[in-house]
């Protein structure tokens, strides 16, 4: 079996990279995150691990919505992110920081969008947004 190149970072990572709250682990982190934005390294972001991020950067470090929300769709930008779902991902952040909504339901509503399909929902402001 062939050896992947692609690096999938976990949450842990990424939140020591963003939030630089232990050195020797952000030092690690933001060697692999330089390499992965000028595109030497190639990772994929997880859909769970976006998730993920946001709650602990939201609610455990209580980084504002919009600060939590750039900072990952920044990420998403760096030259070796492989993500085929980065600008729905991106746009779903970009929904989280302008809307009241959870990050899950951002991410329904963008792939939603992208791919033209009908968002089944029984929240009406989800609704009212997807319908937009």
């Amino acid at each position: 079996m062939k050896k992947s190149t692609v690096n999938l970072p976990d949450t842990n990572a990424i939140i020591r990279y963003l939030i630089k709250d232990d050195l020797n682990q952000y030092a690690t982190a933001e060697a692999f995150f330089t390499q992965v934005l000028n595109g030497a390294t190639k990772a994929i972001i997880l859909e769970d691990v976006l998730v993920e991020c946001i709650y602990i950067l939201t609610k455990i470090y209580k980084v504002p919505r919009k600060e939590a929300a750039a900072r990952l769709a920044d990420l998403l930008l760096y030259k070796g992110i492989q993500n085929l779902d980065r600008e729905e991902l991106r746009a779903a952040l970009n929904l989280f920081a302008e809307k009241n909504l959870d990050i899950v339901d951002c991410i329904l509503c963008a792939k939603a969008w992208k791919n033209a399909a009908v968002l089944f929902t029984f929240d009406e402001s989800l609704k009212k947004i997807w319908e937009r």
